[in-house]
């Protein structure tokens, strides 16, 4: 194979992905194909892409049409793994957007096909191309840390007015999205929070807030408290309704501490390790000699692209993935423990009982009166979702 034919499912946040595709920019791909069951952005899709590009209303005529080598699937949350292994049984390579799912369970049978198709499996943690968080993986991989300590991450600057609620039917809803700020705009945080420090807490107690700021059933405001194996403890706080928002990530170790904040990674670097300084010391009063580290991090962020053209590099060459599909499960199994610590008022261990969280959430979705007049829009403009 020489050239990708990419499909892509879903011209909502799908169609920034398709006009990448469209414009040659991403090399050895070229989009073949779009879906949508609106028939309103359908007609979108003929005006405004290329004259090669079939336009399908049927995500699964597509996929079995043989026209398509891979498929980008960017439809609501739930819809994901369905799509998934569909696609996975016509023989197509996979790249799903965030969150892989909406709970563990259906993600755990998505992952299981997935290995058994032998396919190229990712999912779009285009973050993961952040030369910021990646300088800090290698930093804490390298021991220049030491162990971690502590971790802390205040992600308040997802800012969502209730205009972007009301924008969908699916939005904000147990049955439409499965989530609120957990599932739609802090997956990216949550999967870094693990991915960079190579920590999975062992439990969990969270505090989520539904529709404490907007008229949503879903969580809009977060704080959770987690500990880990080697005795480290950790905050994540996320939230859409305040302004102006905070996105500082702080990850203590023995050796210092590292902060991402305003694109900048400052590393407050022990000259010996705490634990050392404190075998050693005899003064009353003394800490260890502290130096403050401007860490220089190169290159730019492609984002989506980055992920794309690593997805196509990966069939075509065998490129490792940057994020592989399978680890899509690890910031869900954070957002759905917060869920359930909540729901519970309890501590939750990790791994949890995927069969209790599900029945939690069947609950939820089968008890919802939530109403809401929908005001549908257009393509998803990308360029100013993060921060």
């Amino acid at each position: 194979m020489e050239q990708v034919r990419i499909g892509v499912i879903g011209l909502g946040m799908g169609f920034s992905h398709a006009k990448t595709l469209a414009e040659g920019k991403i090399h050895g791909a070229s989009l073949a194909a779009v879906c949508d069951i609106q028939a309103s952005k359908q007609e979108m899709a003929k005006t405004a892409l290329p004259d090669g590009v079939k336009v399908w209303g049927d995500a699964k005529a597509m996929m079995s049409s043989g026209e398509i080598d891979a498929v980008i699937i960017a439809t609501p949350h739930y819809e994901h793994p369905k799509e998934a292994i569909f696609a996975f049984e016509q023989g197509l390579h996979v790249l799903i957007e965030k969150p892989a799912g909406v709970h563990t369970k259906q993600v755990q049978e998505m992952n299981k096909v997935a290995a058994e198709s032998g396919k190229v499996y990712s999912i779009m943690y285009n973050q993961r191309c952040n030369p910021l968080y990646q300088k800090l993986r290698e930093l804490i991989a390298s021991g220049e840390l030491g162990e971690i300590r502590r971790t802390n991450w205040i992600v308040t600057h997802w800012y969502r007015s209730q205009s972007y609620y009301d924008s969908g039917g699916w939005r904000a809803t147990w049955a439409g999205e499965g989530g609120g700020v957990l599932i739609n705009q802090s997956p990216h945080q949550l999967d870094l929070w693990q991915w960079t420090t190579g920590l999975m807490p062992i439990r969990m107690r969270a505090f989520c807030s539904f529709g404490k700021y907007r008229n949503i059933e879903v969580e809009d405001d977060v704080t959770a408290y987690v500990e880990y194996a080697n005795g480290a403890t950790g905050v994540f706080i996320t939230t859409t309704g305040e302004a102006p928002g905070t996105n500082r990530f702080e990850v203590t170790g023995e050796r210092g501490k590292i902060v991402i904040e305003n694109d900048k990674l400052t590393f407050w670097r022990l000259r010996v390790s705490e634990t050392e300084f404190n075998q050693e010391f005899k003064g009353g009063f003394g800490e260890p000699e502290c130096w403050k580290c401007e860490i220089p991090v190169f290159g730019n962020n492609p984002q989506h692209s980055g992920i794309m053209q690593n997805f196509t590099d990966a069939i075509l060459k065998g490129t490792p993935l940057i994020a592989p599909g399978e680890e899509g499960i690890h910031g869900l199994t954070l957002s759905n423990a917060m869920h359930l610590s909540t729901w519970t008022d309890n501590w939750v261990n990790i791994p949890f009982d995927e069969d209790l969280y599900y029945e939690h959430l069947q609950e939820r979705i089968k008890k919802s009166t939530y109403q809401k007049t929908v005001i549908e829009t257009g393509p998803v403009d990308m360029t100013t979702t993060f921060g």
